[in-house]
């Protein structure tokens, strides 16, 4: 392992908020946006274990966004990923998980690792000048944080941002208030927002915020970060001459960009289909079932016979598959949506997948596999019922013991999404021909 290059400068800002909810994703993705028109290069990346936000973000800035989370993907891939932005970029945006202070490790951590000057994005539509007192707050928590300043969301008129902008402590960044915007939101279902190509008017979305947020006079980059150069591991071409089938659409969305590079950096041909386009396997050596909404699609899903019987044919024959959350769901024989309709989908796996009301697991997770250890998250909606007796457990951050790893053959299921640069060889040993 060896770090080469000399530290690097760019503008760069965290977007945080005091707790979810406040609007950190609309206005990050007005900020990507909003530069991006003013003929800047900007790199946004997503604190936290989150498929969906930087769907959005990608969308927003015209180029892949890849997540940092100190407890999953790691010190070392964030300080690399960071670094190769401020090589090319002209403002880096990370947008912050939950709270700015939630969790162990917080984006508040983050930004005090890298040196991310904090904006706080605050929601304001029943708040006066209390609006000062949590801003006072979020700053003077942690003395050591790089707190850069505050922004108003949800605003109702210009005489209210007027008396939030008073409430601040002298000396804080007023960086403008965004004012209510119903035709700006971004639609959301039980996961989180929705999927970037599912919403069809997304630009012009996009173009809407870009334009409240401009308002505020927001388009002044913010001061330049070092970053230094990261170390770098060799990846062992584990995968080399070997072809991965990944399927890929509105039910099986749910992929880190990361976790394809990490593939094609250990030497993998990717080939993407969708099932439910009525795609059946491609030619290939392994198999890829991320996440998403197979409940949402089951009756198309269970329509594709083609594919579960090529799919079962690969399994039969002691090639890999590997299935996370959605896809570990879609191979049960039977998929209970949430309207309580039953599906028939995959029957790779004994026993039945039931959509709940509410959360069921949430939180990062480390997968223990034969192959090495893979650290990832969890957060599901869904209960699976199975007969079919676990070949393990994940484990929590914690030490408590987390999801259940299935095994079967060459076929390995889980509700946890796995980080595939958290453990490379681990990931080339799962997918290659022979095993590991």
């Amino acid at each position: 392992m060896s770090a080469t290059g000399e530290p690097r400068r760019c503008p760069a800002l965290l977007v945080a908020a005091p707790a979810s909810g406040q609007g950190k994703t609309t206005v990050t993705a007005a900020l990507a946006r909003m530069h991006v028109r003013l003929g800047r290069k900007v790199r946004v990346f997503k604190s936290g274990p989150d498929f969906l936000d930087p769907q959005i973000h990608a969308v927003a800035s015209g180029v892949p966004v890849y997540n940092i989370d100190l407890g999953m993907c790691g010190e070392d891939d964030i300080a690399r990923r960071l670094y190769d932005a401020a090589g090319e970029a002209d403002l880096i945006l990370v947008e912050g998980v939950m709270g700015l202070f939630d969790g162990a490790p917080s984006a508040a951590d983050i930004a005090c690792r890298f040196g991310l000057p904090v904006m706080t994005v605050i929601d304001a539509r029943a708040m006066a000048q209390t609006f000062g007192a949590v801003a006072h707050g979020l700053a003077s928590y942690r003395p050591q944080l790089p707190f850069a300043g505050v922004l108003a969301n949800q605003v109702g008129s210009p005489r209210h941002a007027d008396m939030l902008a008073a409430s601040l402590p002298a000396g804080m960044r007023w960086f403008g208030a965004v004012l209510r915007d119903a035709d700006g939101t971004l639609p959301e279902r039980h996961l989180g927002l929705m999927q970037a190509a599912e919403i069809s008017d997304l630009d012009a979305r996009l173009d809407r915020l870009a334009d409240n947020l401009a308002r505020t006079g927001a388009a002044e980059l913010p001061p330049a970060v070092t970053f230094d150069a990261a170390p770098i591991t060799p990846t062992p071409p584990l995968l080399a001459g070997h072809r991965i089938a990944v399927a890929r659409d509105a039910a099986y969305g749910f992929i880190y960009p990361a976790n394809l590079d990490a593939l094609r950096a250990l030497g993998a041909t990717l080939t993407f289909f969708s099932p439910l386009a009525g795609d059946t396997l491609p030619e290939c050596d392994a198999v890829w079932l991320p996440g998403g909404y197979p409940e949402l699609h089951g009756a198309q899903l269970a329509a594709n016979r083609d594919f579960w019987e090529a799919l079962r044919g690969h399994v039969d024959a002691g090639w890999p598959v590997l299935a996370e959350c959605g896809g570990m769901m879609s191979l049960f024989e039977t998929l209970v949506d949430k309207g309580g309709q039953q599906h028939a989908v995959g029957g790779l796996l004994p026993g039945r997948t039931v959509m709940q009301q509410r959360l069921a697991a949430l939180g990062l997770q480390t997968a223990e596999l034969p192959e090495g250890p893979v650290r990832g998250h969890t957060f599901h909606y869904s209960k699976s019922e199975t007969p079919l007796p676990p070949w393990g457990h994940a484990r929590t951050a914690d030490g408590r013991q987390g999801e259940a790893i299935y095994r079967c053959g060459r076929l390995t299921a889980s509700y946890v999404h796995l980080y595939f640069p958290s453990h490379p060889a681990a990931i080339g040993r799962l997918f290659a021909r022979g095993g590991g």
